[in-house]
């Protein structure tokens, strides 16, 4: 072999050499191992879960069996004037004793004929009303009980404070079993329903919508601080804009038990039957020192407000061709609440319970009195 040829296959040798090491270089840089692969879960879900996220799953987890779907069924004509069902509408509810006893909103089961509650899991079962309570848009339905029931656990709604997490869990438009959270924005607040005020209840961010109703406002520990009542100015589509409004689960837990009971819900009297809403130019113009009131026309005999020593008037006059009844006792205050309207001192007694005293602070000619009244079962109601 001559020396040129040996030079020429050594340089062959050389070349193929150094294109192994280079192209093992550039492999080893563009090898994949197995850790740089796309899991099967995002590497956030991998993560160590957020306190808040661990709060809202673990609630979620255990309150949801305790929740229902309602579904409302009315009775209707069709074209050929046939009376079939038709669905009339939806909500929530929750279960709140292992009797079956569930709690949800009245105006969700108002003027229905049929009611069945679907529970987490596809279990459907007919349920009946026990009873409601349309001042507090509260009532209380009853399904046959089963062993793998779950019940709510009730809190307590007397020491919330804006700024606590909460979480609502529901049925809005149907999707079952959704769960929000949200806060707290704020406590004590009124809202006009139908002909009369929901007051005090518990103002939310987290999302309630249409099918909300009736559901649970729970806090981190999982129990129920509310029930979710109504939206505030709602959209065009009746979709959730931020505020939600829930009823107190004290004020709930004292109706519920008065409505398993007796099977209906007693409002609380105190005989005053009528009044005129009194500015200090009104009060004025018929004699009166300038206050703001109500003006008592009338004071039921034998009722707790005539036991207390409530005067009603006593003559009758015309203000601006308005029949106005003068000489009763004005009325100023409930409680050292002031009120204005014969509707706030409705709304403000119809949230205490039979036996409760209220403290009545009243104007008689240019001297204030306090009078206490105890209140009783309405005879009105039977």
């Amino acid at each position: 072999m001559t020396s040129v040829r040996k030079w020429s296959i050594r340089v062959t040798l050389a070349v193929i050499f150094a294109s192994g090491i280079v192209l093992g270089m550039w492999l080893n840089r563009c090898r994949i191992s197995q850790s740089d692969l796309p899991s099967a879960y995002p590497t956030a879900f991998q993560q160590p879960l957020e306190s808040g996220e661990a709060v809202v799953m673990k609630v979620y987890r255990e309150v949801s069996p305790t929740v229902v779907n309602i579904i409302t069924i009315r009775k209707a004509v069709n074209f050929w004037m046939q009376i079939v069902p038709q669905q009339a509408g939806q909500g929530t509810g929750f279960v709140i004793d292992s009797a079956g006893h569930i709690l949800t909103n009245n105006h969700v089961i108002a003027g229905v004929d049929n009611i069945e509650v679907t529970f987490m899991g596809g279990k459907t079962l007919r349920a009946v009303l026990v009873g409601r309570d349309p001042v507090n848009d509260l009532a209380v339905i009853k399904v046959d009980p089963f062993p793998q029931m779950a019940v709510a656990p009730l809190g307590n709604s007397d020491n919330l404070s804006p700024g606590q997490r909460v979480i609502a869990i529901g049925n809005p438009f149907g999707f079952q079993h959704t769960v929000t959270a949200g806060f707290i924005s704020a406590l004590h607040r009124d809202m006009n329903i139908g002909q009369h005020t929901l007051m005090d209840l518990i103002q939310t961010d987290a999302a309630i919508n249409p099918g909300n109703s009736g559901g649970p406002l729970m806090n981190s520990a999982g129990e129920v601080i509310g029930i979710n009542t109504a939206l505030v100015n709602p959209t065009p589509t009746g979709g959730f804009t931020g505020i939600g409004l829930a009823v107190p689960i004290n004020r709930a837990k004292r109706v519920a038990n008065q409505i398993i009971k007796l099977g209906r819900r007693i409002y609380p009297w105190e005989g005053i039957r009528s009044s005129l809403n009194l500015t200090p130019q009104i009060a004025k113009i018929i004699g009166l020192p300038p206050v703001s009131g109500i003006l008592i026309y009338e004071v039921a005999p034998g009722s707790p407000a005539e036991k207390a020593g409530v005067q009603g008037g006593n003559r009758l006059v015309y203000l601006r061709d308005r029949p106005v009844v003068l000489g009763g006792d004005v009325l100023l205050a409930v409680d050292d609440i002031p009120v204005t309207t014969f509707d706030e001192y409705r709304n403000i007694i119809l949230q205490k319970n039979i036996g409760d005293q209220v403290r009545l602070r009243i104007l008689r000619g240019s001297v204030e009195h306090q009078l206490p009244v105890t209140l009783e079962a309405d005879p009105r109601i039977p």
